[in-house]
């Protein structure tokens, strides 16, 4: 296990959807939640921050800030960098870090080809210990602290339906929150769905989008009864009540 010294160089925030990252001198981070006042806050999300090195950024001439992360690092040698490490700060503010942020089209515009950017935009991470940052804080990174989660978000769909337990339900909006994916990946849902079997995953546990039952799982509203799930109908499910949300911070 590795253990290194850093500092924190930058500090970015996004107060709203669309808007841009805002540099700022320090923020709070908050254990289960993210970064306060931060729209990519949420408790079930295993993206609640993105970290990035300065010398990745900096080797392919990309200013800070462009790539849209939260915390840009100097001093750490990429080979302390990486999914499963565990980042700490001086104010006891510590970090999981999950998997490595996709390069998407929205900063396609920054390099010739995504691909220069494949492990280079940077690690996202879940906040597991509060506390204020700032710029110059000192940073504390401890490899292999952590299982890193998979690359592949077909992987982590099923790492994350194992955990849903009898009685409660999960909706299409909150999985793709749950595996750190794009709105896009809605449409992937049903395509997971098809390809994962109902004997080994608790699939009749999933709603779409707007709680009703899916087409996917047979008998699915027999087998939701017999959990004690309260149906309002044969095609509509409450999941006003039956909500449930996964903290990854468990999963460690």
């Amino acid at each position: 296990m590795l253990s290194k010294e850093g500092y924190i160089l930058h500090l970015f925030i996004k107060p709203e959807r669309k808007s841009i990252m805002k540099e700022v001198e320090e923020f709070s981070l908050k254990k289960g939640h993210g970064i306060e006042g931060d729209i990519n806050a949420n408790p079930i999300s295993p993206r609640q921050v993105l970290v990035i090195r300065y010398e990745d950024i900096s080797e392919l001439g990309i200013p800070p800030g462009e790539l849209r992360e939260n915390i840009v690092v100097a001093g750490i040698q990429p080979e302390s960098f990486a999914p499963g490490s565990l980042i700490s700060f001086d104010s006891g503010a510590a970090i999981r870090l999950t998997f490595h942020c996709e390069p998407c089209k929205r900063i396609a515009h920054l390099v010739d080809s995504l691909k220069i950017l494949q492990a280079k935009r940077g690690i996202l991470g879940v906040v597991i210990n509060s506390g204020t940052i700032n710029v110059g804080n000192n940073v504390h990174i401890e490899t292999d602290k952590f299982p890193a989660l998979s690359e592949n978000p077909y992987e982590r769909f099923l790492d994350f339906i194992i955990r849903v337990p009898a009685g409660k339900v999960v909706t299409y909006q909150q999985i793709i929150q749950a595996i750190g994916v794009d709105n896009s990946y809605l449409r992937a849902i049903p395509i997971y769905l098809k390809k994962t079997s109902a004997d080994d995953y608790p699939i009749h546990r999933i709603l779409d989008s707007k709680g009703y039952l899916i087409k996917y799982v047979d008998n699915q509203l027999h087998k939701l009864e017999s959990e004690g799930i309260k149906i309002l109908s044969n095609a509509n499910l409450s999941n006003s009540k039956n909500e449930f949300f996964v903290d990854y911070l468990k999963y460690s």
